[in-house]
C-alpha cells in the first residue's frame, strides 16, 4: 500500500520492477530525470492538478498527494490509472519548476532594490546616539560626544546673538520713549507758560477783582481725616465747574434714561385706556416692542459703564424688559384705582352741596325771572 509520504513512489521494491516496468522512469529519483523536459505548460498543469493560478506551494503539494493516491497503479483503488498518474507527475514537476523560477526572480529583484537603499550603520539597532556616527559602539560614542559639543557651541552663539539683538531693540525703544517724553515735557511747559501768561494778563486787566473769595484761603470741603484735603478740594473744584469722571456721567445718564422709559410706557398705557380691544392690543404690542428695543440699548450702555467704573460695588445689573412692562401695567392699574376713588369722592361732595344749597339756588332763579 502507498503511504502518505510523497517520496514513497520513489522507493519501489525490486519485486515490483518487472511488473511496472513502464512506470520505472517516473518512479526513480531526480538524478535519472535530470535531462527530462516536460511537455505540459503551466496553465495545463494547474488544470491537471485541479488548482487555480497563483496558489501556494503547500496547495500544490497537497493536491499532488491526493491525486497520486487516487491514480497510482499500486494504490489498489478503483480509479488507479498509470497514464493519469504520469500526467499528474509531469504537471507537479512543471509547477515546482515554475514556483522555483518565480522565487528566484523575486529574490533578484529584492537584491537590486537593496542596493539603492541606505545601509544602516553598524550597531545602529542597539545603540541610538540620536542616529549620529558610524562604526563600532566606542567610535560612535566619541562621534556623538563631539556632536553634542558642537551643538552646545552653536546654541551658545545663537543665545548671545539674540541677547545682543534684544539689547539693541531695547536701546531703540528707550530712545523713542525719551523722544516722546521730551516732546510731552515741551508741550506741557508751553501750555503752563501760556496759562500763566493768560492769568497774569487777566490780573493786570482786573478780571479777578470782583471775585467773592479774593484774598481768602480755600475752604475745606471735607472734615474727614482719611481724605487728603488738597485732593478733595481739587475734585470739588472740578465738579463745580462741570469736570466729572466719565463713569459718574454714564451712571446719571442711565438712571435718567430708565426713568424716562418707565414714564413713557405708563403714559402710553394710559392713553390707550380700557378695556383692551383687538386694535388697542395691537397698539400696545407695538409699544412693548419699542420698549424692549430701548431696554436692550440701555443694557449695552450698562455693559460699557461696568467696564469703566472703578469700584465693583458701583456696577449695575441689566434691566428686564418683561418685568418693566408688568411694572408699568401695575402702575397704570394703581393710577386708575386712585382716579376712580377721587371721582367717587367728588360725586359725594357734589351731592351734599346740592342738598345744602338747593333752596338758595332756586330762590335766585325765581328772583331773576321776576326781575325780567
Amino acid at each position: 500500500m502507498l503511504t502518505n509520504n510523497i517520496g514513497h513512489h520513489l522507493m519501489v521494491r525490486q519485486t515490483m520492477i518487472p511488473r511496472n516496468l513502464k512506470l520505472f522512469p517516473y518512479l526513480c529519483g531526480n538524478r535519472m530525470l535530470s535531462g527530462y523536459k516536460p511537455k505540459s505548460n503551466v496553465k495545463d498543469s494547474y488544470k491537471i492538478l485541479e488548482l487555480e493560478e497563483g496558489c501556494s506551494l503547500d496547495d500544490i503539494r497537497n493536491s499532488y498527494r491526493s491525486l497520486a493516491k487516487k491514480y497510482h497503479p499500486d494504490s489498489g483503488s478503483a480509479t488507479a490509472d498509470s497514464e493519469a498518474f504520469m500526467k499528474v507527475e509531469e504537471a507537479y514537476r512543471v509547477l515546482l519548476s515554475d514556483v522555483a523560477t518565480k522565487k528566484k526572480s523575486n529574490e533578484n529583484n529584492e537584491e537590486e532594490e537593496d542596493q539603492y537603499k541606505p545601509k544602516t550603520p553598524q550597531h545602529r539597532h542597539y545603540l541610538s546616539f540620536e542616529g549620529v556616527g558610524f562604526g563600532t559602539p566606542s567610535q560612535r560614542e566619541k562621534q556623538y560626544m563631539q556632536f553634542r559639543v558642537d551643538r552646545a557651541t552653536e546654541q551658545v552663539l545663537e543665545y548671545r546673538q539674540r541677547r545682543l539683538e534684544n539689547q539693541y531693540a531695547m536701546t531703540d525703544l528707550m530712545k523713542a520713549k525719551d523722544v516722546r517724553q521730551s516732546k510731552k515735557v515741551k508741550i506741557t511747559q508751553a501750555v503752563e507758560r501760556l496759562v500763566e501768561d493768560l492769568i497774569q494778563e487777566s490780573m493786570a486787566k482786573g478780571d479777578f477783582d470782583n471775585l467773592s473769595g479774593k484774598g481768602k484761603p480755600l475752604q475745606k470741603f471735607s472734615d474727614c481725616p482719611h481724605v487728603d484735603p488738597m485732593t478733595h478740594n481739587l475734585n470739588r473744584i472740578l465738579i463745580d465747574n462741570g469736570y466729572q469722571p466719565e463713569w459718574i456721567l454714564m451712571q446719571k445718564e442711565i438712571r435718567e434714561t430708565i426713568e424716562r422709559l418707565r414714564k413713557s410706557i405708563v403714559a402710553s398705557r394710559s392713553k390707550l385706556g380700557g378695556p383692551m380691544t383687538p386694535y388697542r392690543q395691537k397698539q400696545w404690542n407695538h409699544i412693548c416692542e419699542q420698549f424692549i428695543g430701548d431696554i436692550r440699548k440701555l443694557n449695552k450702555r450698562i455693559d460699557n459703564f461696568n467696564l469703566v467704573v472703578p469700584i465693583m460695588s458701583r456696577q449695575m445689573v441689566h434691566f428686564n424688559a418683561d418685568k418693566e412692562i408688568v411694572r408699568a401695567q401695575k402702575t397704570y392699574e394703581a393710577l386708575m384705582e386712585n382716579r376712580e376713588a377721587s371721582n367717587s369722592g367728588m360725586k359725594e361732595d357734589g351731592g351734599e352741596n346740592v342738598k345744602k344749597f338747593g333752596w338758595k339756588s332756586s330762590l335766585f332763579k325765581w328772583l331773576n325771572l321776576t326781575m325780567k
